[in-house]
């Protein structure tokens, strides 16, 4: 996989660290670049992010590029 999972939003959850965009943590977006062998192992884990935090009520994905109102 070379295609970023980075959507633009880079917003950080304050608890986990995860991006409410992609659900990758700032270590990880600084790995995908310089380690490509861990981008498997990225990648796997934020389905499960997006999800935990869709669960507490966070915008996540698209949605988190949306403004609240």
């Amino acid at each position: 996989m070379s295609e970023r999972p980075c959507i633009k939003v880079c917003d950080f959850e304050d608890e986990t660290g995860w991006c409410f965009g992609c659900g990758m943590t700032k270590a990880e977006r600084k790995a995908w670049k310089h380690v490509p062998g861990y981008r498997p192992a990225i990648v796997s884990n934020l389905p499960a992010r997006i999800t935990a935090m869709q669960a507490e009520g966070h915008r996540t994905g698209e949605e988190a590029k949306r403004k609240k109102k």
